[in-house]
């Protein structure tokens, strides 16, 4: 999911969390489930446009704090803020947090990552899942051919796509539908699909 955004043009972003005013706060749990990605200030005050990666982002609009960091950060890296204001604008959503408080700041924290842990999130339905849960599972076929691993997830407006590669410069992108997608299974870490290898 977050390889999707890869191909956005580069942009300097801060070096450090520090660099956009962000409070210590108590140790980051492992366990982080990065929801959004900040894209740029809103306004004059320090809000921020945050583009989300998770379904149903009113839901966890409303949690009362954030942890932000970056994807390629170490666990204690990420730091905690608390959310004070968040409204859905179009496909994005428009945040206040307490660490950013003017443009200024929020200007700095383009590129970084919104998440929460894993505990602070509902539970979901049957036959339901986050997406952080199916990176990395292993994909195969009902030939049991292994396709690769999931790496990452594309939100369409039909449906929403698994990113499968092997390793190799290849990727397969499997629409993520009862037709195609027959069993998720997170305690075997695997997934069973309709498609052939040569595909």
């Amino acid at each position: 999911m977050l390889a999707w955004l890869s191909n956005w043009p580069p942009r300097q972003q801060p070096e450090r969390l520090t660099d956009v005013l962000l409070p210590e706060s108590a140790g980051p749990p492992a366990d982080i489930v990065v929801l959004g990605k900040i894209i740029g200030p809103y306004g004059l005050s320090g809000a921020v446009k945050v583009y989300p990666f998770a379904d149903d982002p009113l839901a966890w609009a409303k949690l009362p704090h954030w942890w932000i960091g970056r994807d390629d950060s170490a666990p204690d890296q990420w730091r905690q803020t608390s959310l004070l204001r968040c409204k859905v604008h179009g496909e994005l959503l428009i945040a206040e947090l307490e660490c950013l408080p003017d443009r200024n700041a929020s200007e700095k924290a383009h590129g970084f990552f919104v998440g929460v842990p894993r505990s602070d999130l509902p539970p979901v339905a049957k036959d339901e899942f986050y997406w952080a849960d199916l990176i990395g599972l292993d994909v195969v076929n009902t030939n049991d051919q292994s396709l690769g691993q999931v790496l990452g997830l594309i939100e369409t407006s039909a449906n929403d796509v698994l990113r499968v590669g092997d390793g190799s410069e290849k990727e397969r992108l499997l629409p993520f539908v009862a037709a195609v997608v027959l069993d998720v299974d997170l305690s075997a870490r695997r997934v069973r699909v309709d498609w052939e290898m040569d595909w």
